[in-house]
């Protein structure tokens, strides 16, 4: 089953935060002008991606992984599948925020997955900024500060562009400013703890909830920096630089100019093509891509062929 790319459509998610750019950046249908997140590669039951060809073509990642498990290597789909990737559209600065590791979510939120993520900037508005980290020595003063509303004095703020990367493991303090596009890859989780949201209101004047304690429950004291030095390694054609190897998953961003024969060196891979377009190659069929495509590579795709001009995000556990 499967030996060619899954296909996967967006799910959309409308936020207080979101804009139209996941429309005018990928000509993605959206359905409103707050639309601030599209989960593109998606086994989560909060948004599952839907299957776009082969046999199971209609279905959702979520049954595919748990149905059909030998797609991805494994015997049995035992826990959550790993990974999510989004592309989220900061119309507006998303509020400030931690998500928790894997021991905390398991024990108090009975979740399988904490959130680790990272950021890969697709589009960034002069000057825009985001906020990544915080002043505090520890949790007392944490809590200090946000108590008072001494935002300027607590979080650490950092200017970005396109191209940018940002590596974002569990107890980070962080928020994706207004301007900014980015593509996510994630553990597969959907707990947020929002330490600060700007004093919004919905359309129903309410202000979204807070959890404070729990933010500096999970929150790392003092904040540092964990980025890692970027790899570039030049293959046939494709420039692939690795921009993160962790412990929840590996990340590189691909140049191709031309093309590039592969082997598929884990169970399975994720690509999501963000700039350009181009044809995936396996065996005898060929698959055309462009902008804004997201697939994966199953197990069965043990070689294979990339051709084109395009830039793409690929992932692995």
């Amino acid at each position: 089953m499967y030996n060619e790319p899954i296909f996967l459509q967006p799910v959309f998610q409308e936020r207080i935060w979101g804009g139209t750019k996941l429309n005018s950046l990928f000509g993605y249908h959206i359905p409103s002008d707050r639309t601030g997140e599209a989960w593109v590669i998606s086994a989560h039951r909060n948004g599952p991606s839907e299957i776009l060809n082969g046999p199971l073509k209609g279905k959702t990642m979520l049954d595919a992984w748990q149905e059909h498990p030998e797609l991805f290597g494994k015997q049995q789909a035992s826990e959550a599948f790993p990974l999510l990737v989004k592309i989220l559209d900061a119309n507006d600065n998303l509020s400030v925020q931690v998500h928790p590791d894997d021991t905390y979510a398991q024990e108090v939120e009975d979740e399988p997955y904490g959130k680790t993520e990272c950021w890969y900037v697709l589009h960034a508005e002069p000057d825009a900024e985001i906020i990544f980290g915080h002043h505090a020595q520890t949790k007392e003063e944490f809590l200090n500060l946000v108590e008072r509303g001494q935002w300027d004095n607590l979080l650490r703020r950092v200017k970005v562009k396109q191209g940018d990367f940002f590596y974002v493991p569990s107890g980070t303090i962080h928020a994706i400013g207004k301007g900014i596009v980015i593509l996510e890859t994630q553990q597969s989780s959907d707990i947020t703890y929002r330490v600060y949201d700007y004093d919004r209101t919905d359309d129903a004047g309410n202000k979204r909830q807070l959890h404070i304690q729990s933010s500096a429950d999970v929150t790392q004291y003092p904040h540092h920096v964990k980025q890692q030095d970027q790899i570039t390694e030049q293959k046939e054609d494709l420039r692939s630089t690795r921009l993160v190897e962790a412990e929840y998953f590996t990340v590189y961003h691909w140049k191709l100019a031309g093309n590039v024969k592969r082997p598929l060196v884990r169970d399975y891979v994720l690509m999501s093509v963000i700039s350009g377009q181009g044809k995936v190659n396996v065996g005898s069929n060929v698959f055309d891509v462009k902008k804004g495509d997201h697939f994966v590579l199953p197990v069965n795709v043990t070689d294979y062929e990339l051709e084109g001009e395009m830039e793409l995000i690929v992932s692995h556990e």
